[in-house]
């Protein structure tokens, strides 16, 4: 069957199709996405501005007639600390509902870290042990562990890269003050979760997710994106603390010109170093493997394996909530011949 997941994220919107049966690896069919920061559109108070919950709903109904199009026979909708931070998200979550057709789930940030961790397990598989994944998202950063399927812990903390960007580096390029402050901040912010870890032991892999990692590797040495999802790919604690002092020094515009970083993503790249560095050091991580699953991928696979049982798969209580969101679909998925059609 083909599935759509759509994807409120902090710095884009992203429809993917994929192809798969219960019991399949999923396999992308097509993909349609945009640019869209929803933190960009924020008022005083902290809310979506009008001009952004249009382009939110335009792009929803572009992604909804994608999916019809391309014969998607079921879809799951959701959305993250863009829109769950904003002090008026339920009303945007209502406004999309009603203009669009279509429910975004909104997800928990310990919801997210859980159904990462799923994708992770799923791709690695049982003998890789204990697991630590590190997720740097636009908005927040998720960290969850565990030795099955489902976290024996999942955190998430307000660090995500496009935020301390906007927060704590205004300049361009940043000032020594500013980079000194942020790394404070981080480390204080970071240090209860890391605490709260260090009761589980220690993990027998550490893996990044998230376009931050993959983006870090790759400007460390890591293999393209164009050499496919088996090829391994690390990064390593000393080249990621020799990278973050150069991006440190570097203008955005020179940012842009570095393997794997895009125009969306330069401003925000050294944030996202300095939290990775952070987190690296602070869990004494010399060296961490990248995974091309993440949470979309982790919400697919819990879809199929509802069609595959047809029952929920017991989970921890960490996962509970977003194990019913993922396998419930939202009102309007029945979308096969018709790109608006709700229940």
């Amino acid at each position: 069957m083909r599935l759509g997941v759509l994807d409120i994220g902090s710095n884009t919107v992203h429809l993917l199709l994929v192809d798969a049966h219960p019991g399949a690896r999923p396999v992308p069919f097509a993909s349609h996405k945009r640019p869209l920061s929803l933190v960009a559109y924020l008022d005083a108070d902290g809310n979506i501005t009008e001009e952004g919950q249009q382009e939110l709903i335009g792009f929803v109904r572009e992604a909804w007639r994608f999916a019809g199009q391309h014969r998607a026979e079921d879809m799951l909708a959701f959305c993250t600390s863009a829109i769950r931070e904003a002090g008026n998200g339920r009303a945007v979550l209502d406004r999309v509902k009603a203009e669009a057709n279509v429910t975004l789930q909104e997800l928990t940030g310990p919801e997210e870290a859980g159904m990462t961790l799923v994708a992770v397990r799923r791709w690695y598989g049982w003998g890789s042990g204990t697991v630590l994944d590190l997720d740097i998202g636009g908005g927040s950063f998720e960290m969850a562990m565990g030795h099955d399927e489902q976290p024996d812990l999942a955190v998430s903390v307000p660090l995500g890269a496009g935020r301390l960007t906007r927060q704590w580096l205004p300049e361009d390029p940043p000032t020594v003050k500013s980079i000194k402050e942020l790394h404070g901040y981080i480390r204080d912010t970071l240090a209860p979760a890391v605490a709260e870890f260090a009761a589980l032991g220690r993990p027998d892999m550490v893996v990044g997710t998230s376009k931050t990692f993959r983006s870090l590797a790759r400007i460390a040495g890591a293999a393209p994106s164009a050499a496919g999802p088996y090829v391994r790919r690390e990064l390593h604690r000393t080249d990621l603390s020799l990278w973050a002092r150069r991006l440190a020094a570097m203008p955005v515009n020179d940012r842009v010109n570095l393997p794997g970083v895009s125009v969306v993503r330069a401003p925000q790249v050294l944030a996202g170093a300095m939290v990775a560095e952070a987190a690296m050091e602070m869990f004494r991580i010399e060296t961490l493997q990248i995974c091309p699953w993440a949470l979309r991928e982790g919400l697919i696979l819990k879809r199929f394996d509802h069609l595959l049982y047809d029952s929920d798969a017991p989970v921890s209580p960490v996962g509970t909530m977003l194990v019913q969101k993922a396998v419930e679909p939202a009102p309007a998925v029945e979308i096969v011949g018709s790109s608006q059609r709700g229940n």
